[in-house]
């Protein structure tokens, strides 16, 4: 196989053709390879046609926002687990809540530190790595096959996108354990990564989803002012009366 092949496929959407050539540059200089497109609509056509290893996605795209990309992306098999960074000037809480719920793992706001997104682009790109151990982690009538990359409730396949299926696995291995939004960030995003805490709320919120079925219990269990555990138990509990997650 040409070493080349074996480089990360990094894929950027951007109209902002100066940003499309900086970010090229610095991609291909950090070893990485790099495919192209300047709209939501080219997006998609090149997702069918080449298998990139992770997307770097401009919100404010012509002919189809980042946004309806970002969802085209989670609806298909082939790429629901694909890794997208979120690129944007939208700065709001609510634009970042709305991006991270749409399906991306990462939301950086322009401008933006170059050396800062590569990081995230590294730190990424080596957690979605297939995972080294192997077995079946199992927690109640949830498992877990690390060679397989499935998840399965009731022998119900889960559809999972790269940052829960971390999420789970970590909480799999810790069954019972309440970790803080600061535990859970250092242990599935990374410490040298800064991700904001609310980020691991819509996370959480997206795992819910897709393991409670309609006749499943909530077995992730939020304790108010300490964090979430993976307990058979689920709901809420009151750690403190006072302040809430």
């Amino acid at each position: 196989m040409d070493r080349d092949t074996m480089k990360p496929l990094v894929m950027v959407v951007e109209d902002e053709t100066a940003l499309v050539t900086m970010l090229r540059y610095n991609l291909e200089r950090e070893g990485y390879r790099v495919c192209e497109a300047t709209d939501g609509e080219e997006a998609l056509t090149v997702l069918a046609e080449r298998n990139p290893d992770l997307v770097v996605l401009d919100w404010m795209l012509p002919v189809l926002s980042g946004i309806e990309v970002c969802r085209q992306i989670r609806r298909k098999p082939r790429t629901r687990d694909l890794p997208v960074i979120m690129l944007t000037a939208r700065g709001e809480e609510g634009d970042k809540v709305r991006g991270l719920n749409t399906g991306a793992d990462d939301y950086m706001t322009k401008p933006f530190s170059l050396p800062e997104l590569l990081a995230r682009i590294k730190a990424l790109l080596r957690r979605v790595q297939p995972a080294q151990a192997k077995g079946v982690l199992q927690y109640e009538n949830i498992a877990m096959d690390l060679t397989a990359h499935r998840v399965t409730r009731n022998g119900r396949n889960i559809h999972l996108g790269p940052t829960e299926f971390r999420l789970l696995q970590f909480l799999l291995q810790h069954p019972g354990c309440v970790f803080s939004r600061e535990e859970l960030l250092n242990a599935v995003w990374g410490p040298d990564i800064y991700v904001e805490p609310r980020t691991v709320d819509v996370h959480i919120r997206r795992l819910r989803k897709a393991l409670n079925g309609e006749a499943d219990a909530d077995i992730i269990r939020t304790v108010r002012a300490a964090g979430y555990a993976l307990d058979v138990d689920g709901g809420e509990a009151d750690l403190a009366p006072a302040a809430a997650m």
